[in-house]
């Protein structure tokens, strides 16, 4: 607890990041749309779609390298019958219980939009995150409770790592030396030891844990509790639950601007109750500071290098909205491909 009372004291005293007025400092947006088979290519600017990438079943997730050449996305295999989205729409205790068959990571060449590898991994592959260098790639299987480790080099599968229950949302510790993993199903966030490809520990966190974050110092850790609508906030240093910060009905991602300062969660509620909000997080103080209306199911949220913009999925909406973070507005809504999900940006 004294260290991220530590922490807080210190981020207020952090400069605000410049805002560029002129420029977007993302090329090129990906959007993996889990109910149409495909991967949106989109402009940062004007949001017109550049190119649709036939991928394999269901593409939940995506996830553009450090270096901006490829674009990873989990997906179920080979394209077969029209896909059914709808188990990833409740996130609750039955979301993903069907989906349990083997599935692949898919590898889109950015510069052309050819898919160009196929890597299989566990069964019904969620999350896709790729370490800070690009050496790797890790990949969470909620049908077994895995996670694949991949050779971004040679595109082969280096060890598989055990962690909790149906794990699902992954990222790295800006350091790289750790990967946090919601289980989505066990209540807890995994804490995966990086140099031995192990799990060293578990976080008890609460309900229906999606998706985890950090801000870019690595000084706090956050998950979003899609049972209990909240972020659960972490110590890194103590692997201990800090807070608990309410927001709306079924958080899924979430994403901190580059600054440190703010922390930006996509509240998607359920089909039958969907949600259409972003919350807006000071990390100064841990308290929502805004809420901004986007679309049905927001979802995916990214934000661009410099701070500036930020990308919405909306998967009942088959729908991508593009937030300005300095007046905290959406400027504009475009369609997607169906039950748009995972969303990610050229750095």
């Amino acid at each position: 607890m004294n260290s991220m009372n530590s922490w807080l004291v210190s981020v207020a005293h952090i400069s605000l990041v410049a805002w560029s007025s002129a420029t977007f400092a993302a090329d090129k947006v990906y959007v993996a749309n889990e109910g149409a088979d495909t991967v949106s290519v989109i402009d940062p600017t004007s949001l017109a779609t550049q190119a649709t990438v036939r991928v394999g079943r269901m593409p939940h997730n995506v996830q553009v390298s450090p270096d901006g050449k490829f674009a990873w996305v989990t997906n179920n295999g080979e394209p077969g019958p029209p896909s059914d989205a709808s188990v990833h729409k409740g996130m609750g205790p039955g979301a993903h219980a069907s989906m349990a068959k083997s599935g692949s990571v898919w590898i889109i060449d950015t510069g052309t939009n050819a898919v160009v590898s196929k890597v299989p991994v566990g069964l019904h592959p969620a999350h896709v995150v790729l370490s800070p260098d690009g050496r790797m790639a890790y990949v969470t299987n909620g049908g077994d409770n895995t996670v694949s480790v991949i050779d971004t080099s040679t595109r082969t599968l280096v060890v598989t790592i055990a962690v909790g229950q149906f794990p699902h949302g992954i990222r790295f510790r800006p350091d790289g030396k750790e990967a946090y993993v919601a289980n989505l199903k066990g209540g807890t966030v995994s804490v995966i030891d990086t140099a031995r490809h192990q799990e060293v520990a578990q976080v008890v966190v609460g309900k229906g844990p999606a998706q985890v974050g950090f801000t870019a110092d690595g000084r706090a850790a956050f998950v979003s509790l899609s049972q209990e609508r909240a972020v659960a906030v972490i110590d890194p240093a103590t692997r201990q639950v800090v807070r608990k910060v309410s927001v709306g009905e079924v958080p899924i991602q979430l994403y901190a601007t580059p600054d440190s300062r703010t922390l930006l969660v996509a509240n998607q509620g359920s089909r039958a109750r969907p949600g259409k909000t972003l919350s807006v997080i000071d990390l100064d103080g841990l308290k929502v500071a805004a809420t901004v209306e986007t679309r049905a199911g927001a979802h995916g949220v990214v934000v661009d290098r410099e701070g500036r913009f930020a990308y919405i999925s909306n998967t009942y909406a088959n729908s991508v909205s593009l937030l300005d973070l300095r007046d905290r507005k959406v400027l504009k809504t475009v369609p997607v491909g169906k039950a748009p999900n995972g969303i990610s940006i050229t750095p």
